[in-house]
């Protein structure tokens, strides 16, 4: 009787000495019926097998969809001087082509994970039938067998089926490598593989597994670093652990052998490499400039055109390897959030701890973790941010690093889940006060729109929420240009006499009548439109909106996007609910001739081959691409943006808004010696304090205010509580300010006028001197005052003595308001506000 072979023994036949097996099959196949009737089972079970092989691979993927595969792809960002700033990802991944592959690392990972690649067909039989045996004797155990995946297996379970741990899917794998064989070579697919092998660390491919793991690129790795990464696609979130890094030096030191074994190697290079240390760097966060609300208006922009995952298109955020250029300027943001956070702080003062920045639930488990999980963080000097895990007199933080610290300066109120900032002090930390005030400060470009800094707050990583785009506030008394400008298109100049006294208006028999009054009180008598901007004088503008129609004021402000409001008399004196990113457009608008840019933080967008996709600019240049000249002029673009006032009246603003810098409520920035025009806002209570202006070339706002708004102090005005924030941005950034000018537009009169009667004079010349008597004011063309007369000045005189004496009457609020005009101060009172 011939014994039936066992299966070790088929084994060791069919990997060892196939021809001798053959030739024992035929010797004993007519003397041995269970030998037969064992051949007929395994032949109807190899039947079996090919039917259930033709029955799964006829709902598989296509392997020529590989052809057109695109590796997901994060997207990158870059700054205004063309330097990456950020990545948009969620698993790190870097796209090479396949000569960028050291040979090194492709023979490490061949002596890994197939040393037969390059001979077998996409399957390595001798190896599945190892898997094969291996399965079957553990099966039951619970263990997992051995793989046997060939590279081209692996790749089609990467890419096209998923990791599911069955018999089925290993048979689906082993149909879809054999195809994949035929449509791709073998250099097309170890590309494929060493791009998308998922090695640990949230990194897929070899390059961002490098910079992971040894923070090197793939070319400058080490041999031994090198066999590392080789070890990983067997357990990546293993080998990389310190816990076990006995068995990942083992498992690299196996590699280096097989390399030797391979003759890829040396034995005594593998030896020197042997003797390393693993040398992983730790875990890093990715390199980003600190513009957290800038990239996140970048990033929700860029979802909004293209979507946000593969499954929304090829082009998507987080897998279509974007290239975007931002108009990001590092140091204008840099100095933005400083200056921003310095005027949050002196506001803050010594106030200390004003409460928690979050709270966790310490029912639903780990402090720590929760933490960790909640993404909230802070970049302030070396501030942290921290959980009261115990309370009382020996109150206790935990970090994010898992470990408990004392905490000293800890209030009575403060209680376990509470989300803190600390600062090291001691052995412990001590607490720190984030301010509770907040506010937000947004840069750009008058000329084509392009935002340049933006700060929404004190840090966005205590909160998304961007207050340069997202909070409506009420500008005060930063709209009251616009009102001018709606006036001087309705036939009023600079020069204008307006009276500065009591307005009231009929409101109905509901309401009653309602009387508005200046910031400070008092008034009295006839001034210029000009000083009636420069000191804001309340009662002025409304007199001025009454006059011009204020059906015509709202119109002018929405016109430049500012807001749409009905033509009540309030928001002539700011109102309205706004943002600081249209505030800064509307006065972009006024810097630039009136023409005004749609602001954009995105300047184009490439995909990942470079072609550009998305561009901000949609101006076509005709002809700009022909072959040949056609004797034409230079093709030129059109003017961009769209014009929204007349270029006389925007130029006649900012020369009276230079004013407010000269000698009006923002006279502290006149130290600067720039060009500056702006104007500085103070809403009812006061809940909000403002500035916007700049120059030709740079337009800056900024409001603080508390984000449910409330009362921020009697003191609190947009001239010394807002002012100061651009004046350390400028002081900060002083070399990027020129001190070019505004230019006046064609239509333009500059004429030698008395400031304070807005008559016409032909004696004397203009100075620097603030309080000059006479100035150069702008006028459209034949508006300018008439000449001014003996028996004017005695009149303006006459008037000016009595006013003088009408104020003093008053009290000191009016003495005070009266002395602005005549000696003005860092102190300047701002008479913007709502009543």
């Amino acid at each position: 009787m011939v014994a039936i072979p066992t299966l070790d023994y088929v084994r060791r036949r069919l990997t060892g000495d196939p021809a001798r097996f053959a030739a024992w099959m035929r010797d004993n196949w007519h003397h041995s019926r269970r030998l037969r009737v064992a051949t007929y089972i395994v032949g109807i079970g190899v039947l079996l097998l090919v039917l259930a092989w033709a029955s799964l691979a006829r709902n598989l993927p296509e392997a020529d969809s590989l052809l057109e595969y695109e590796t997901p792809l994060p997207t990158v960002v870059r700054g205004v001087d063309g330097e990456i700033v950020h990545s948009y990802a969620r698993e790190r991944r870097v796209q090479l082509q396949y000569v960028d592959f050291p040979q090194p690392m492709i023979e490490a990972f061949l002596s890994a994970e197939d040393k037969t690649f390059f001979s077998h067909s996409g399957v390595d039989f001798t190896g599945t039938l190892n898997a094969v045996v291996d399965y079957a004797t553990k099966y039951g155990s619970g263990e997992r067998a051995v793989g046997g995946s060939t590279i081209t297996q692996q790749v089609a379970k990467n890419l096209l089926l998923g990791d599911e741990y069955s018999v089925t899917r290993k048979l689906k794998e082993m149909i879809l490598a054999q195809r994949i064989e035929q449509v791709l070579t073998k250099q097309e697919i170890l590309e494929l593989y060493l791009n998308e092998i998922p090695l640990g660390r949230r990194s897929f491919g070899v390059q961002a597994a490098a910079r992971a793991y040894f923070d090197k690129d793939v070319a400058d790795l080490d041999l031994h670093e090198t066999a590392f990464l080789a070890i990983l696609p067997k357990a990546p979130e293993r080998y990389g652990r310190a816990r076990y890094e006995d068995l990942a030096i083992a498992r690299r030191n196996f590699v280096l052998d097989q390399m030797v074994a391979n003759d890829f190697v040396s034995a005594s290079d593998a030896a020197a490499a042997k003797r390393q240390p693993l040398g992983l760097v730790q875990q890093r966060t990715e390199r980003s400039a600190d513009a957290g609300y800038f990239l996140e208006e970048v990033r929700r922009q860029l979802i909004e055109e293209f979507g946000e995952t593969a499954e929304d298109g090829g082009n998507s955020v987080y897998a279509g390897g974007l290239w975007v250029r931002t108009s990001l300027d590092v140091e204008l943001q840099d100095a933005a959030r400083d200056a921003l956070r310095a005027q949050l702080l002196r506001y803050h003062g010594n106030r200390g701890y004003t409460g928690p920045i979050a709270t966790l639930n310490p029912d639903n488990g780990d402090l720590h973790g929760q933490l960790l999980s909640s993404n909230i963080s802070i970049n302030y000097e070396d501030w942290r941010i921290g959980v009261v895990t115990q309370g009382g007199s020996d109150a206790k933080v935990g970090l994010t690093d898992g470990e408990d610290y004392d905490l000293s300066g800890a209030p009575s109120s403060i209680k376990v889940g509470d989300v803190i900032a600390v600062e090291e002090s001691g052995n412990g930390y001590r607490i720190r006060g984030v301010p509770e005030v907040s506010g937000a400060f947004l840069a750009a470009s008058p000329k084509t729109g392009r935002v340049l800094a933006m700060q929404g707050g004190f840090d966005s990583r205590l909160g998304s929420f961007n207050r340069a785009t997202q909070a409506l506030r009420q500008p005060g008394s930063t709209i009251k240009p616009f009102v001018y400008a709606s006036a001087l298109d309705n036939g009023m100049t600079p020069a204008t006499m307006v009276p500065d006294q009591t307005f009231c208006v009929w409101q109905g028999a509901n309401l009653g009548e309602k009387c508005f009054r200046n910031f400070g009180g008092g008034g009295g008598g006839e001034h210029t439109m000009r000083w009636g901007l420069e000191q804001s004088r309340n009662l002025m503008t409304i007199h001025i909106a009454d006059d011009t129609g204020m059906e015509n004021v709202t119109e002018t402000i929405k016109r430049l996007g500012i807001g749409d409001y009905e033509p009540y008399y309030s928001f002539a004196l700011g109102a309205g609910d706004t943002t600081v990113a249209k505030m800064v457009n509307g006065y972009a608008a006024l810097a630039n001739w009136g023409r005004q840019h749609e602001g954009s933080v995105i300047d184009y967008v490439q995909d990942r081959r470079g072609k550009v996709i998305f561009r901000s600019d949609k101006r076509a240049c005709t002809s700009c691409n022909m072959d040949d000249w056609d004797g034409q002029p230079m093709p030129r673009f059109e003017p961009g943006g769209r014009q929204v006032l007349d270029p006389r009246t925007a130029f006649q603003v900012v020369h009276m808004l230079q004013g407010v810098v000269t000698r009006g409520t923002a006279v502290r920035l006149r130290s600067l010696e720039l060009p500056l025009f702006g104007k500085t806002g103070t809403t009812n209570g006061p809940t909000n304090a403002w500035f916007v202006g700049g120059t030709p070339d740079i337009i800056a706002g900024m409001y603080v205010g508390f984000d449910q708004p409330r009362n921020l102090g009697g003191w609190v005005q947009g001239g010394n509580t807002a002012a100061p924030i651009m004046k350390q941005f400028i002081e900060e950034t002083r070399e990027r300010w020129t001190s070019d000018d505004f230019i006046a537009p064609p239509g333009i009169r500059m004429v030698k006028i008395d400031r304070r009667t807005g008559k016409r004079v032909f004696d004397g010349t203009p100075t620097d001197d603030p309080k000059a008597a006479i100035i150069w004011e702008a006028f459209k063309p034949d508006t300018e005052p008439a000449r001014s007369t003996r028996s004017d000045e005695l009149a303006a005189k006459r008037s000016e003595i009595l006013d003088l004496i009408r104020r003093a009457r008053e009290g000191v609020r009016g003495r005070r308001a009266e002395r602005r005009e005549e000696e003005p101060s860092d102190f300047v009172e701002d008479q913007g506000g709502i009543y």
